[in-house]
């Protein structure tokens, strides 16, 4: 699909942006399955739900373990790589207003935290251990509260954890997720899976966000934790074997959201405005335009 012709070529993004979103969308797919199916193993089995770093850890069993790590490790800092240079390049059209600076802000801060922990994986392949989540989480809080001001720190960084993990729960609700996503019978198929993939995935951010708030209100930075320990939360309520089931088949899904974002997502300023995305036939559906605009 070209350009459309208000978008001149030096507008448009460089070809390269696209393998690298790609691999990065894999990666975190590739998490996600892992950090599901296993949570969903604990629910049946009774165990313990296992973090990002220690799910992944678990490829070290398959045969060239080390190596899939290692092809992890990679995609996650290629996640980094494709979020920093969408903010940096406004890849996505979001603007230089309030608005497209927040948004470009949270693709920061998102690409940080995969850059993390990619160097996470990347150091339990090297040493043939656990990266530590949890405990990376407990350090990073405790350096925070270091600081001047640290307590607040830890109290702001929460508050947006939470937000974060509101903004995936309305990104599925509102099914923000079709924008970028072209228009193919499998997308199509799979639009319910990955709408409770973005809320499962609110979900447990928001217990994420909400464990680092209470390290800040008790100044005790082993109350912040990571996945692996947001999902021990759910495993203690009442019916936490049920609950963690549901929330491990919902980061399945999640990774299902991720994988099709691989395959089928655009950067729009690489494709421009004219492709048919999941969201624009929503739209045109309403309308009673849908048969005009796919025909």
């Amino acid at each position: 699909m070209t350009a459309t012709p208000t978008q001149s070529g030096s507008d448009r993004a460089p070809r390269w942006v696209v393998p690298v979103m790609r691999a990065g969308y894999s990666a975190r797919g590739i998490v996600y399955t892992i950090v599901g199916a296993l949570a969903v193993l604990a629910a049946w089995q009774g165990g313990q739900a296992e973090g990002t770093t220690d799910a992944v850890a678990q490829l070290r069993q398959a045969p060239f373990g080390t190596a899939l790590m290692w092809v992890v490790a990679i995609g996650l800092f290629a996640y980094m790589v494709w979020r920093l240079i969408d903010a940096a390049m406004d890849l996505e059209e979001y603007g230089d207003g309030a608005k497209g600076f927040f948004a470009r802000g949270g693709l920061v801060v998102t690409g940080l935290i995969h850059g993390a922990l990619g160097v996470s994986v990347a150091s339990a392949a090297m040493s043939g251990g656990s990266g530590g989540e949890g405990g990376g989480a407990e350090s990073a809080t405790q350096q925070l509260m270091s600081m001047p001001f640290g307590i607040w720190l830890v109290g702001i960084a929460g508050a947006a954890t939470i937000g974060a993990g509101a903004y995936y729960v309305y990104k599925g609700v509102a099914e923000k997720y079709k924008e970028h996503i072209r228009v193919t019978p499998t997308a199509r198929k799979l639009d319910p899976v990955m709408k409770f993939g973005c809320i499962a995935e609110g979900a447990v951010v928001g217990i994420i966000g909400l464990s680092i708030v209470i390290a800040a209100l008790t100044a005790d930075p082993n109350q912040a934790g990571g996945v692996g320990e947001a999902l021990a939360q759910v495993r203690s309520v009442a019916y936490g074997r049920i609950l963690l089931a549901i929330v491990g088949l919902g980061l399945v899904a999640f990774a299902v959201e991720n994988f099709v974002e691989a395959v089928y997502r655009i950067v729009p300023r690489r494709a421009g405005s004219d492709v048919m995305t999941l969201a624009r036939r929503a739209k045109l559906k309403a309308e009673g335009k849908v048969q005009a605009a796919t025909a």
